[in-house]
């Protein structure tokens, strides 16, 4: 049997729990089994209530007021009871910063090994998962010979295009037991992706900055576009390593990893260690005015031009 965990983004499935299910739902294909849903945490009936529309063998709501708020122990004790009872083969979930966090010690708990931000799956001879090692310089392939595994993708490994209606067969209540002696932490109000609470993992647009802009006097005129779109605002490594942008805005193997609806791509080269973070992006829309530029190469459409040009252009097109 097959486990997917989702993961509640404010209200909302997270994109990469989305992934997750069709993952899950190729594992139960492949693998011939079934594939049960589990809803946990904050906003249960909310994730409940979404995942109503996903082909499953059975979805499972695990509630408690004393994980109505993220804590790494409240989860950890929750999804380690689940796993105890349902001994699913393999328990699949994105490879989320909240994943990250609770995960591990799910594998500690139950002493099942935990195979963590996966590219992709071979389920010939296998399943072989592949990861990427050395800053996302190479790939290697991992076998997993324990009876369990737990498991987290990357994003765009798996698409949720390729997700399968249908709804469950069945739906459960998971009893929860938990005590204040089970929860020894406390998260802070909201769990966030980064220190600022920008989340580049739940933006459906993106506007992404290279040092093809020329100059950090330029990012305002950026940011408008970003604004007429409704877009959040992300960079390649160079221009947070100039001090234009901070951190958290960056995308890449050294940053966050994306796969926004449409990722429009300003300046941006496109190497390889900024590709790795936004190559599962719907959509890619790239302008630069160097024609050989690398980031053309998976661009989707491709705007050879000044973006210093066409940016207020297109900005004030929006606007009207």
């Amino acid at each position: 049997m097959i486990l997917v965990v989702l993961e509640n983004q404010r209200g909302k499935i997270h994109p990469f729990s989305m992934e997750a299910v069709a993952a899950g739902q190729k594992f139960a294909e492949q693998l011939d089994c079934k594939l049960f849903i589990l809803c946990l945490g904050e906003k249960v009936d909310d994730l409940k209530s979404q995942a109503q529309n996903f082909k499953a063998n059975k979805l499972i709501t695990a509630q408690h007021t004393m994980i109505d708020m993220y804590s790494a122990d409240g989860y950890s004790k929750v999804l380690s009871d689940v796993i105890s009872e349902l001994s699913p083969k393999y328990v699949l979930m994105g490879h989320s910063y909240m994943v990250r966090d609770f995960l591990p010690r799910v594998s500690a708990k139950l002493n099942i090994p935990f195979v963590s931000d996966i590219i992709s799956v071979d389920f010939n001879g296998g399943p072989n998962f592949s990861k990427q090692v050395f800053n996302a310089k190479l790939a290697t392939n991992i076998e997993v010979n324990s009876e369990q595994a737990l498991l987290s993708f990357q994003s765009a490994a798996f698409s949720s295009d390729d997700l399968k209606d249908g709804g469950p067969d069945e739906e459960v209540q998971f009893n929860v037991e938990l005590s204040s002696n089970d929860i020894k932490s406390q998260s802070e109000p909201e769990f966030q992706e980064s220190s600022s609470g920008v989340d580049l993992t739940a933006a459906e647009l993106i506007v992404s900055i290279g040092r093809g802009i020329e100059s950090e006097d330029n990012l305002p005129t950026m940011q408008s576009l970003a604004d007429a779109m409704g877009a959040e605002v992300a960079s390649s490594r160079p221009v947070v390593d100039m001090g234009w942008l901070p951190p958290y805005r960056q995308v890449g193997s050294s940053g966050q990893v994306i796969s926004p609806k449409l990722y429009f791509s300003l300046g941006v080269s496109g190497a390889i260690q900024h590709v790795v973070g936004m190559k599962g992006s719907k959509n890619i829309l790239a302008i630069n005015k160097d024609e050989d530029a690398p980031i053309f190469e998976i661009a989707d459409y491709a705007v050879i031009g000044d973006v210093l040009e066409i940016v207020p252009k297109l900005t004030e097109e929006i606007n009207k």
